[in-house]
């Protein structure tokens, strides 16, 4: 198993800044988010919060990615920080922006990329909005196979695969070559909480990427009656209800080899001391 840092949680750092920050810090490899580029001032509703949403500068633009993606690759090789996985926020209907970005990725040798599977609001008959995605998903297997790059999808809350079991449904039927699942326990705290070892054994050869975060559920309410209300929200590596030790022993049991990528939303320290403490804790694991 190697380590790395999905750059989302660097907020402060431009492209080279984050990669000198993870060639000091001594992760294996990094994983970058793909996006619309920062915005040149902060906006007005910037807090130090969400600052890895609203003014997010370790990001490489997903509109010229594959005009970026040779000097890019150039800076990581000579940081030796292998690039693991381009994470975008594109939906499965973008297919001229996905090609695009498989392209990238094959050019700095990167084995896979991230979609967006289609929110889930209710709005929309959950079978049927399962079944035309996963249509889409098979179509998008032959653009996948023509790059040598695979897909991965996401467990995450709010979408219409929050767990293992959900996900697997989805991809089940292509190539795990070029369609996986990008297992993340830490959205399950939020929802779709499965056994690991239950939904890595499902997934199989499918498995093809994980993210390591935490988090808890507090109390938010009390109404009048007595009722307790709940959220969700991050913790740190250690604090949180997703057990990362039986995780990384499940991942040493079924053989995998592929990247763990942290992707911490806590403020609870400043950005380098928290993936150093990140490191640190997941070797000890």
């Amino acid at each position: 198993m190697k380590f790395s840092v999905f750059s989302v949680c660097l907020p402060e750092y431009d492209v080279p800044g984050t990669i000198q920050v993870m060639k000091d810090m001594g992760y294996d490899g990094i994983e970058w988010r793909v996006s619309e580029p920062c915005p040149a001032e902060k906006p007005e509703d910037y807090t130090y919060e969400w600052r890895y949403w609203t003014f997010n500068k370790s990001a490489v633009d997903v509109a010229t990615i594959d005009k970026e993606a040779a000097n890019i690759k150039a800076m990581c090789d000579r940081a030796g920080l292998p690039i693991c996985n381009l994470a975008t926020y594109l939906g499965v209907d973008q297919e001229e922006e996905i090609e695009r970005v498989l392209y990238a990725a094959k050019i700095m040798e990167c084995p896979s990329i991230r979609l967006d599977p289609p929110t889930y609001d209710e709005t929309e008959n959950y079978t049927v909005l399962f079944n035309r995605t996963k249509a889409k998903v098979m179509e998008l297997e032959k653009l996948a196979a023509k790059y040598g790059v695979a897909i991965n999808f996401e467990t995450h809350m709010g979408n219409i695969i929050p767990s293992a079991s959900a996900a697997y449904r989805l991809v089940c039927d292509c190539d795990p070559r070029y369609v996986g699942v990008l297992f993340d326990p830490g959205n399950m705290v939020h929802e779709g909480f499965e056994n690991y070892r239950l939904g890595i054994e499902l997934l199989g050869k499918h498995l093809s990427h994980v993210h390591v975060k935490n988090g808890v559920w507090k109390m938010t309410e009390k109404t009048e009656a007595g009722v307790e209300k709940y959220a969700p929200t991050w913790a740190q590596f250690w604090k949180g209800y997703a057990d990362l030790g039986k995780l990384i022993q499940v991942l040493r049991d079924v053989g995998y080899e592929g990247f763990i990528s942290v992707e911490d939303f806590t403020n609870d320290e400043d950005t380098v001391t928290k993936l150093k403490n990140n490191l640190a804790y997941l070797k000890t694991l």
